[in-house]
């Protein structure tokens, strides 16, 4: 009787909560999502009913059962992925704020108040391994994908990803997963892809399924996430390599070359080894494309040599005669 009983509970709560996510659902469509024939989703239905719940009855070809406003608050019934989108909302919110509001820190206390312990346990997982650079991402994962993560680099499983690039070529990978990183506007996940032998990030809102394989993995000692995520990004294999020296500090150059941009060397120490006076540094860039280049070049105001490529040489030598034309130096000007 206990079991029947049980059942019965949770099947009307399950009710509850299709009804609670989608203006209007049918009969043969809730009787079909919760496994039970139409007569027991209509005698459910009755029960809510008697409990002072608000459920409408909507008759003709295109009725069924939908919630009208009542006098009464229902008892709000989220998915685990559905609190998971809410939870990642609030904190973003709460994280891009200079001063987070109090009613943003209890909504935050209650959503995890209200969890079974076992979802509060993967909401925890959840948080524990994500990390925020300096600049907060805004794009809103896939809750159920970021679930699937964060409970594989807690747990170090080794995944199966499905992934899309930026071309739009699909992928399928065995990775180990380190960690979720939130970097300028994009989620990331850092991890070593078994298939090519090398440590990659994944754009999180590119990966199209996650799941475990069963395999566990032995993690790498990387207590600088952060740092790696924009070491990798600075070396990912682009079409150019780009080297320039540049004398400034490296302050001023960070401004416009950041660690995600460009790989810094020194080459001296300055006057006295100090930090903060002009040195001459060697800046590694592997870039997509060089048209953004001359325009860097230029906001440094400094001294800079290009060793390479060529082709970066020409785009400024270009770049530079078009600036003076427009300067109206009369030796570059034209007639059109």
């Amino acid at each position: 009787m206990m079991g029947v009983m049980a059942d019965t509970t949770a099947r009307a709560l399950q009710l509850l909560e299709l009804l609670q996510s989608a203006q209007l659902r049918t009969v043969a469509e809730l009787a079909d999502r919760l496994g039970v024939d139409e007569r027991t989703v209509r005698r459910d239905v009755t029960r809510l009913i008697e409990l002072g719940l608000p459920v409408e009855t909507l008759r003709g070809r295109y009725g069924g059962y939908r919630l009208a406003p009542g006098q009464r608050v229902l008892p709000l019934m989220f998915s685990t992925e559905e609190v998971v989108a809410v939870f990642l909302g609030l904190s973003r919110a709460q994280a891009a704020s200079r001063e987070p509001g109090i009613a943003t820190q209890t909504a935050l206390s209650k959503i995890k108040r209200a969890l079974p312990t076992a979802d509060a346990e993967r909401i925890d997982a959840l948080l524990g391994v994500m990390t925020r650079t300096s600049q907060h991402g805004e794009v809103a994962p896939d809750p159920a994908v970021m679930l699937t993560l964060a409970e594989a680099v807690d747990l170090r499983h080794v995944l199966d990803l499905r992934y899309v690039n930026s071309e739009d070529v699909p992928s399928r990978r065995t990775i180990h997963p380190y960690g979720l990183i939130a970097h300028s506007d994009r989620w990331y996940l850092v991890a070593f892809d078994m298939d090519h032998q090398e440590e990659r990030t994944f754009r999180v809102d590119r990966i199209r399924s996650a799941r475990s394989t069963g395999g566990t993995f032995a993690p790498p000692l990387q207590p600088d996430l952060e740092g790696r995520l924009l070491d990798l990004f600075a070396d990912a294999d682009y079409r150019w390599q780009v080297v320039i020296r540049i004398r400034e500090t490296e302050d001023h150059i960070r401004r416009h070359l950041p660690r995600s941009v460009a790989r810094l060397e020194r080459l001296d120490r300055g006057a006295n080894g100090r930090e903060d006076v002009r040195s001459w540094y060697r800046a590694e860039i592997h870039a997509v494309n060089l048209d953004w280049l001359p325009p860097v070049i230029a906001a440094l105001d400094c001294e800079v040599v290009i060793d390479r490529p060529d082709e970066l040489r020409n785009r400024v030598r270009a770049a530079a005669t078009w600036m003076l034309r427009a300067a109206g130096d009369d030796h570059y000007s034209t007639r059109a």
